[in-house]
Order: structure tokens, then sequence, then C-alpha cells
């Protein structure tokens, strides 16, 4: 089994190439991203400050940008490569807006926490430590903040899981079992994506 820093090596290393071609492939599968904006709108109505954890491209940082535009945001991620793009998104949206390099091994947090903190396909790339992240999220959320997870939740095919998993993807339904563990949910949902090729989740859940 990989350490927590040898997944993230690994992590980097893929992204290295990837982060090239990401916004032009990923939308024929990553499925739900605007909608679980949409759906934490609906439960945070003006947030003062937003965490994404795996902010790649920064896609979902101008979304939320243009969805909250009081709100300060935070997008973290352990691709350089990744945020050199982000950074081309979200540049308009001035010092409202901050990059992180780093891996989400403790809080981010130094004063006042978020209110809601997104985690958009990124929860099942970090095998392992992902039940580690939920725990640091409760950290990082004020007492009436929200997570919010969109993310590959199961597929009955094992060479399709095998496939995800050389694309360092674990889709064995995990994720629902540990946000469950420490989040009372407000919305979860799981959807068939391709004739239930493989499911995805939908997921808005407060600190227990």
């Amino acid at each position: 089994m990989n350490t927590p820093s040898q997944s993230h090596t690994s992590l980097r290393d893929y992204y290295r190439w990837h982060a090239r071609i990401y916004d032009l492939t990923r939308w024929a599968f990553l499925f739900g991203r605007a909608s679980i904006i949409q759906r934490a709108a609906y439960r945070v109505g003006r947030p003062a400050r937003i965490l994404e954890i795996g902010c790649g491209t920064g896609r979902n940082l101008a979304a939320l940008a243009k969805r909250f535009p009081d709100a300060l945001i935070t997008g973290l991620d352990l691709s350089s490569d990744m945020l050199e793009r982000a950074r081309s998104k979200v540049e308009r949206f001035g010092s409202r807006m901050v990059l992180l390099h780093r891996p989400y091994d403790a809080p981010v947090a130094t004063g006042d926490k978020f209110d809601i903190i997104l985690l958009s396909y990124s929860l099942s790339m970090i095998n392992p430590g992902f039940d580690e992240v939920l725990q640091i999220c409760q950290a990082d959320l004020s007492p009436t903040g929200i997570i919010a997870v969109v993310d590959f939740h199961d597929s009955r095919w094992s060479w399709f899981r095998h496939w995800m998993r050389k694309n360092h993807v674990r889709m064995e339904g995990q994720l629902l079992v540990e946000l469950e563990k420490h989040f009372s949910s407000q919305v979860c949902q799981v959807k068939r994506a391709y004739g239930n090729l493989w499911r995805f989740l939908l997921f808005i859940g407060r600190c227990r």
C-alpha cells in the first residue's frame, strides 16, 4: 500500500501530463459539478468563505466566484501544473481568490472558518488518506458550514473499477460510508452514468 507521500507524488506526476487535456476531456464523465454548486447555494445563501480541495484547473472556482460574488474563495491543489491553468481562469476575480499549492494534510483556516468546503472528483483519488481529509474538513468548517461532495461512487463491473484504479480512482462505495460517519446529510443521492456503467455521488452535509 502506498503511503500518503507516495500517493501525493504519484498524483503530481499523473497531472503533469493530464493538466494539458483535463478540460477538453473531463466534461464527458465528471457529472454533477454544476448541480453540487447549485445545491450548496440553496443551503448557504451568502457564504463569506469557500474552500475547494483539489481545485484542479479552476473550473469550479470560477463558477463559485460567479455564483457567490461576495465570497472569499480558496482553491487548494497538489499539482502546480493544474494550478497554473487555474490562475488564468480566476485572475479576473482579484484578491478575493487565493490559490494554495499544498496537500490538504492540515486545516487551512487561520481565523474565520469556511462556510462551504467543496470536493469535486478529488476525494476518490486520495488513497490512502481520504478519511483523514474528512476529519480535517470538520476542523475547517464554520459551525453552520457545509461540506459538498460530488464524486465517483461505485461500479458493478470489476474491469471498469480496475481501469479507474489505473487512473488513481477508487470507486467501491467507500466515500459515502465515511461521509456519513462524520457528517449529517442534507443531500445524499447516488445517480447512474452511461447506463449504469458506474454511479456517482452527490452529498451535502453538516458536522455531527
